[in-house]
């Protein structure tokens, strides 16, 4: 194991997607499984997103998943990767992440992001529009407010029981998040969504910018992307199959479906606009056997100089999954975390 490897912290985003065969509840329960599991093998966090009206994806309401993954695990880490904040009033998500906090203290983290709806219609029914984005930095700067008591958007105005509570809040960059980011003090969560180079590069501007603060006194970054670990190249790769169709699936046709067995994205018929987005969503992924895929992590986070790893890995074998979360335990070096 590479020495920057062994220096790295892995944690989870499981972003409960729906299978075939099954609903949203089940990947809802799912999800809360896969977390125990997660934190026998010694993962640092387990975060869980926010999608709302996407067929496919069951996680719509992040603090309420949170809640439960964290009312069934003792030692892990929990959050949401993340919260859109633009979606929401920065008091009533103040409100929630106080609440949880209160009743998991130490656990909690809070994972914002600044996407909006993932439609027109969708937005409308959220009474949000694609310009509230632009307005992330002040929600963002309200919302730590409320919990250390600094802000004065809404004088007089408290978040009970946030306020005096540390929660640390992490931005989740697209756009200009980094400069968000930077700018705020806090941890960046960043993929390669438009290339390597592009994520190197607002990695690099996000150091140069951060500005310290009670939160963090030095830049932290965490890298996010899909990892897959098999006993074969090739097993690796079919593990991304559901995902890669699933993707593809979604920029021709405006919706995720459920993720399908392998064999039956194999065996099925893409127009030449669907193989390329499918053949895309491949591209830059890090899968293999657990040498290369050491190999791969070790020379990304080195160019990177993350400081943590976040896997996003959705298969529809979930056995499969949690074999290759196992072997990237093992080739990480984690350790599992003592019986409380």
């Amino acid at each position: 194991m590479s020495s920057v490897i062994a220096n790295t912290r892995f944690s989870v985003l499981d972003r409960s997607r729906v299978r075939a065969g099954h609903d949203g509840p089940q990947a809802l329960r799912d999800t809360v499984a896969f977390a125990r599991e997660a934190e026998r093998l010694g993962y640092h966090r387990f975060w869980v997103s926010e999608h709302h009206s996407v067929p496919g994806v069951a996680g719509s309401a992040p603090a309420v998943l949170a809640a439960a993954v964290a009312s069934v695990t003792s030692t892990i880490r929990v959050g949401t990767g993340g919260v859109m904040l633009p979606n929401h009033q920065p008091l009533v998500v103040a409100e929630q992440f106080g609440v949880l906090e209160s009743l998991f203290p130490g656990r909690i983290d809070m994972g914002l992001g600044r996407s909006v709806g993932f439609t027109d219609g969708i937005r409308r029914a959220l009474g949000r529009d694609k310009e509230d984005a632009d307005g992330f930095g002040a929600q963002l700067a309200e919302l730590l407010g409320y919990f250390d008591g600094t802000q004065r958007a809404h004088p007089q105005v408290h978040a009970r029981p946030a306020e005096g509570l540390a929660v640390p809040a992490f931005v989740l960059a697209t756009g200009r998040g980094a400069r968000v980011a930077a700018e705020a003090g806090l941890p960046l969560v960043i993929a390669d969504v438009r290339g390597e180079d592009a994520m190197l590069r607002a990695i690099d501007d996000y150091r140069d910018a951060f500005r310290p603060s009670g939160r963090s006194e030095d830049p932290y970054v965490v890298v996010s992307g899909t990892v897959a670990v098999a006993g074969t190249t090739e097993e690796a790769r079919r593990i991304l199959l559901p995902e890669a169709w699933s993707t593809a699936f979604s920029r021709t046709r405006g919706e995720f479906p459920p993720l399908s067995a392998p064999d039956e994205v194999v065996e099925q018929a893409m127009t030449e606009r669907e193989r390329a987005l499918f053949d895309e969503a491949l591209r830059g992924q890090v899968y293999g056997t657990e040498e290369e895929v050491a190999d791969a992590l070790g020379k990304l986070l080195g160019r990177s100089g993350a400081q943590e790893f976040l896997v996003t890995t959705s298969t529809y074998d979930r056995e499969a999954l949690l074999d290759s979360y196992r072997r990237l335990a093992r080739l990480a070096g984690l350790t599992t975390p003592a019986t409380p």
